[in-house]
């Protein structure tokens, strides 16, 4: 007997058709001689119709109040859920965050999860019941407040699980077949991967592919817990995300690169004029740390002789901007820099392959084919498995597909469908 801990994510659980059958394969799974725990998130565009909601009735609710009301779209559709599994002759119980363990810090819309204690979710898998989780949710350690994990949540709960409890594996269920190599709504000619290793996974997470939360990959790394992303849609099998010992032989040697990551939803901030000496970029990046703002890419200018100054640009989540500019603003005095231009009309291409550290000219070939293209580049990024560039937000698919097609990634017949979800 096998523990598996399932996660369906909203377009999965859409309406009362979908949790029906959702239902159904749950039930089929225990079937099988399987435990099994299921992690929900909100029906279809709930939880961004509570924002809508909550932005309506207050342009700044109060953190705490936010997220005490968007955990209540976990809650209708794990009651739900339930219920469908009830009505088919299987006992299920359903529970909030809080109900079955999940502790975090403090940090309203944004927490982390510190432990997990699921006593209550091991006695109702001991008398032979379904479990389902709501994701998304979980507890201060101290406040004892509801907490939110952001987005992404219901991934993350779903990993966080599995390993609190030692299960075989994790499967992820969306409303694709698994982890392509590029977004099939921009490349429809995009591939499936059968397995790729958890580096390469975080790299396509952290590059704005939206299949898998970074946090949820990042966990399953710590753990070795093996994730299978599916889609509930279809009983095709989809693709494994495992440690790099288990992709052996042929898939090693497979592909140089995995795939082809982009993400929307960056901005550009450059700081015009700073003095070329020690200390002034750390006081940049220290007062910006203190905002919580997360930065990406940065790139700094060679000094003019002439005066002695630079200018320094980075990348960061666009939501955090205005964060940024105010919290840059206070400095302008002490540190002498002349001004702040702001871009939100940018946006990320990623290329991601573990083969590249073995193959020269992968560079060459992604400049070229984005130059091909017409496309200008305007920051440049890279790990040991990662090239990242910045490019204008007009040109993002059209540098996807080229960078796509300039690796072969391309499919000889369209594999990817998208099953549903609005993508909002």
């Amino acid at each position: 007997m096998a523990l598996v801990v399932q996660k369906y994510g909203g377009s999965s659980v859409a309406d009362a058709d979908g949790v029906k059958r959702v239902a159904q394969r749950i039930v089929a799974t225990k079937k099988a001689g399987n435990d099994v725990v299921v992690v929900v998130s909100a029906m279809g565009d709930t939880t961004d119709d509570l924002i809508d909601m909550a932005k309506q009735v207050s342009p700044l609710p109060p953190g705490r109040e936010l997220d005490m009301l968007l955990t209540a779209g976990e809650r209708i559709s794990m009651a739900l859920l339930a219920m469908a599994i009830a009505n088919l002759g299987h006992e299920a119980r359903s529970f909030t965050g809080s109900q079955a363990g999940v502790i975090t810090d403090g940090s309203h819309g944004r927490a982390k999860i510190i432990d997990v204690t699921p006593g209550r979710i091991r006695t109702a898998l001991d008398e032979g019941s379904i479990c389902i989780v709501a994701g998304f949710q979980g507890v201060s350690q101290g406040t004892k407040d509801i907490t939110t994990l952001g987005r992404g949540g219901s991934d993350t709960t779903a990993v966080a699980l599995a390993a609190a409890l030692d299960a075989d594996v994790c499967e992820i269920y969306s409303d694709v077949d698994g982890v392509f190599t590029a977004d099939p709504r921009i490349v429809p000619a995009a591939r499936k991967i059968p397995k790729i290793s958890y580096e390469e996974m975080l790299e396509m997470a952290a590059s704005g592919a939206k299949i898998l939360h970074l946090r949820c990959v990042e966990y399953a790394r710590r753990y070795n817990i093996p994730i299978h992303v599916r889609s509930s849609f279809s009983q095709k099998e989809g693709t494994w995300v495992v440690d790099s010992s288990e992709i052996g032989g042929q898939d090693m040697e497979q592909a140089i690169i995995s795939g082809v990551a982009h993400d929307r939803s960056e901005a550009k901030i450059t700081v015009v004029g700073v003095p070329d000496k020690p200390g002034e970029a750390a006081a940049l990046f220290t007062v910006l740390s203190e905002a919580e703002i997360n930065i990406d890419m940065i790139v700094q200018n060679v000094s003019a002789a002439s005066t002695g100054r630079t200018d320094i640009s980075f990348t960061l989540p666009s939501t955090d901007g205005q964060s940024a500019l105010t919290a840059l603003n206070k400095l302008k005095e002490r540190i002498g820099f002349e001004s702040l231009r702001y871009d939100d009309r940018i946006g990320k291409v990623s290329l991601i392959g573990a083969g590249m550290r073995s193959h020269p000219g992968v560079t060459a070939t992604l400049f070229g084919a984005i130059a091909d293209a017409g496309v200008n580049i305007e920051m440049i990024s890279t790990s040991e498995i990662r090239i990242s560039v910045v490019v204008a937000q007009d040109d993002i698919d059209t540098a996807v597909a080229a960078a796509h097609h300039a690796f072969d990634l391309d499919a000889e017949q369209v594999e990817a469908v998208v099953y549903g979800g609005t993508g909002r």
